[in-house]
């Protein structure tokens, strides 16, 4: 195993903790940045280029018939061999939180229709569910078992928000494991079936989960009930006959105690297991190799890595499955410096590098990377408009149309700002107010000096007053920039000023034109 340091040298800022990568035929891309896709990169999805121990991240475009994938931090992702050609490598995104702190409960296909040396472009479709689908959540796993020539996935685990039933304004954001069911989901017809298996009590969370054949092993995790990352080993079978499908569930000896681990393939039957974290605030320093034959699993330990100081010492650290044996690696930045990155990054190479490509379609593992004992909601940001048309990323591969120094601070900016000195809109506490809110506070515009934005709530505004200022182009100044009135503070409409024709001013009986100061006396008069 090796350990490097890499830099990054543009849009560093993107990389947060629930990252995932994507690798087709050997080219990684980057999925899951903080906030909304920008005007730079409308996709989302970056290509991660790495060359001399040094990250570009480049962007990416969609073809037409795509569908819009948002942003999502800490998804289900797995492999999955399509039936055509030319989709023969697919990725399958399920779940995930967006930048609204909102857990989606959508399937995703994400797959190459065109690449060439300058750009790739993807097809994304969504995949719609019925029967038994299964809630918004996160933390999960999903894979795909293959039984008597079909296929099926498999999802299990995650935590979700708890119900709405539940939900009080202090703890809004409160989330709870989901109930240890297995949902097969068929790809090909959209259905999907929950099942109970009395072996599995307790819904994990941050496990790591392998798929081979027609069978899948669930190792670790944690459970938020009891506060726990039992050394549970589990392996769930799949048989795929022409009737129902049949679904069992073994207890196997020799798990580990393990959560938010990062899993890389090395060769067909052989993984290993980076990272992760074995109590709360207590990241696990040991490497296993897990060997999968004979329908046997195996776990041993094996020679970790030179793990450099910053590493040992950091309480958390981050990460996903690059494929190919290789671990893409984030841990905080030094505060104490006076120019500090907020991470630094490191590539683990666990394999040699003529590791076969087509080895990576048996990795169906969650890249989950977050700490389960820590929940802390992401920042929110702002939902921007852009207007980039993917022809704008065309041109030599060594441009970056990507500028870092066009985001905006979302410190600063977006829904969560502090509008007032009494601002009262806390992320973690907020519900909706107005019935015309959906998943963020309403604002309305200020138009004092330069503009800026303010809450509705926060300024007491009526909801009907409220509707009336977004229809219209009426200027609104908020409560500390109002001056004469609370209210609307729309300029009167002034009429324009009639002036009396030339003809007017000659003298009637005669062609003579007034002298210029009786046309000022007599213009004087009118007015």
């Amino acid at each position: 195993m090796s350990l490097q340091m890499v830099t990054v040298s543009n849009n560093i800022a993107l990389i947060q903790p629930g990252f995932s990568l994507m690798n087709f035929d050997g080219q990684v891309f980057f999925f899951g940045q903080k906030g909304w896709p920008k005007r730079s990169c409308p996709t989302g999805v970056f290509h991660l280029d790495v060359k001399h121990n040094h990250v570009k991240l480049k962007p990416t475009i969609f073809s037409k018939d795509s569908c819009y994938l948002p942003p999502l931090r800490y998804p289900a992702t797995c492999t999955f061999k399509g039936n055509l050609e030319s989709e023969k490598h697919q990725y399958i995104i399920h779940g995930g939180k967006t930048p609204n702190n909102e857990l989606s409960d959508k399937i995703y296909v994400m797959s190459i229709v065109c690449k060439n040396n300058k750009r790739v472009t993807f097809r994304c479709t969504e995949k719609d569910l019925v029967g038994d689908v299964p809630e918004a959540r996160y933390g999960h796993s999903i894979n795909v078992v293959y039984s008597r020539g079909k296929s099926m996935g498999v999802l299990f685990g995650g935590r979700s928000y708890m119900p709405s039933t539940h939900r009080t304004t202090e703890k809004w954001n409160s989330v709870a494991d989901c109930l240890p069911h297995v949902f097969l989901v068929d790809f090909e017809f959209g259905c999907a079936t929950s099942y109970i298996l009395p072996e599995l009590q307790d819904g994990l969370s941050f496990h790591v989960s392998i798929a081979k054949n027609d069978a899948i092993y669930i190792l670790g995790g944690h459970s938020l009930a009891n506060n726990i990352r039992p050394a549970n080993l589990y392996r769930i079978r799949v048989d795929l006959p022409l009737g129902s499908p049949a679904v069992n569930c073994t207890v196997l000896p020799g798990g580990i105690s393990v959560s938010s681990a990062i899993l890389t393939q090395t060769n067909k039957d052989e993984f290993v297991i980076v990272g992760g974290y074995q109590l709360e605030n207590q990241k696990r320093m040991i490497c296993n190799i897990i060997s999968l034959e004979d329908n046997k699993i195996e776990i041993r330990e094996m020679e970790t890595p030179d793990w450099t100081p910053d590493i040992k010492h950091s309480k958390i650290w981050f990460g996903s499955n690059m494929g190919n044996g290789t671990v893409f690696l984030g841990i905080p930045g030094d505060n104490k410096q006076v120019v500090s990155e907020a991470f630094y990054f490191y590539t683990l190479k666990c394999a040699e590098d003529d590791t076969n490509e087509e080895q990576t379609t048996f990795t169906n593992s969650q890249t989950s990377t977050e700490d389960p004992g820590d929940s802390t909601p992401f920042e929110d940001s702002e939902e921007f408009c852009f207007s980039a048309e993917a022809n704008s990323f065309d041109g030599d591969d060594e441009f970056d149309t990507y500028n870092e120094d066009d985001e905006e601070d979302e410190s600063e900016t977006g829904y969560w700002i502090t509008c007032c000195s009494t601002c009262d809109v806390d992320i973690n506490t907020w519900v909706p107010f107005y019935s015309t809110e959906l998943n963020k506070p309403a604002m309305i515009y200020c138009s004092h000096g330069d503009g800026h934005w303010v809450h509705a709530q926060c300024m007491d505004l009526a909801e009907r007053t409220l509707i009336h200022l977004s229809a219209g182009s009426n200027k609104y100044y908020c409560n500390e920039h109002v001056e004469i009135a609370r209210a609307l503070h729309t300029p009167q409409r002034v009429l324009p000023l009639k002036k009396p024709p030339m003809k007017s001013l000659r003298k009637k009986g005669s062609g003579k034109i007034l002298t210029p100061a009786k046309k000022s006396f007599l213009r004087r008069l009118f007015d």
